[in-house]
């Protein structure tokens, strides 16, 4: 019996460094671009609900309204909450990518590629990052509409706190995609905690003179810290009196100190920094 000859094919793996992590990071992201481009239903449906609430809803409850807020229209006051209730919209959808691509496969795919996985995670959540901010700049192109100014620096200043609030909200949702294993599940989840914190966040309505449990809860509420700033952002480039914006816009408070928007900003970037490690974390053992 003659022995069989083997060809054995050298296979070299390429050294992981930190641009070869950061071409990881880019594919990943693009992909989530491509994927949000040539997904027009989505673009178009996202914006329906802000758009709603904005031009439908704010303008039926005006004349509820009218007498408390100082001459400001309930769809000037609303904007800010608005901008952020879509973002956090978008950024979920984002989110929701990771389970369907764990469902389909893809995700299997790109795992047995030698790269390290908190490059997978860092590109989706750029890429939700990204979307979600393409989303609120276009409510920011309508902004005009609600009556708040086409201001340089409030554009600016608005787009900065959207970049901020939907890390936040993508790596809330990464978090959650990498405990839950079913598209299903992941959506009932999502849901669950999507109009609790959005309605105890202070978008629809100002955060003083509250009930003492809701005011509690509002102060609980991580979302009230990325609505607050963005709301006083607006209201300090509006021309109203000073009595309609400390009326509409008084801040949030604790124990009657004001907390400064700096200090709002810092919670939301920390929060979106250890949801972020929290979900790398389970990412790279459970997977």
């Amino acid at each position: 019996m003659s022995a069989a000859v083997v060809d054995v094919v050298a296979v070299r793996v390429p050294e992981r460094t930190w641009r070869s992590e950061g071409r990881v990071v880019k594919a990943v992201w693009w992909r989530e671009m491509i994927r949000f481009a040539d997904d027009r239903v989505r673009i178009v449906t996202a914006l329906i609900q802000p758009l709603l609430f904005l031009f439908v809803l704010a303008p039926g409850l005006e004349t509820l309204s009218e007498a408390s807020t100082g001459g400001v229209e309930l769809t000037t006051f609303m904007f800010p909450g608005v901008v952020c209730m879509a973002i956090w919209f978008s950024a979920m959808i984002s989110a929701a990518s990771l389970v369907m691509d764990r469902e389909l496969g893809f995700m299997r795919e790109m795992m047995v590629a030698p790269v390290r996985r908190s490059s997978l995670l860092l590109g989706k959540v750029l890429g939700g990052v990204t979307t979600a901010t393409v989303q609120g700049v276009v409510l920011l192109a309508l902004a005009g509409l609600a009556g708040v100014p086409y201001d340089p620096v409030l554009l600016v200043g608005l787009l900065g706190l959207q970049i901020l609030i939907a890390f936040a909200v993508t790596s809330l949702g990464v978090m959650v995609a990498t405990t839950v294993t079913r598209a299903p599940t992941f959506n009932s989840v999502m849901q669950a905690m999507l109009f609790p914190l959005i309605f105890l966040s202070g978008a629809m309505y100002p955060v003083a003179g509250l009930p003492s449990w809701l005011g509690v809860l509002n102060r609980l509420n991580p979302l009230t810290y990325a609505v607050d700033p963005v709301r006083r952002l607006v209201f300090d480039r509006l021309d109203i009196s000073a009595a309609a914006s400390d009326r509409l816009a008084p801040g949030v408070t604790w124990w009657g100190w004001t907390v400064p928007p700096l200090l709002e900003v810092a919670i939301v970037l920390v929060l979106g920094v250890a949801m972020l490690a929290v979900a790398i974390a389970k990412f790279s053992r459970t997977e």
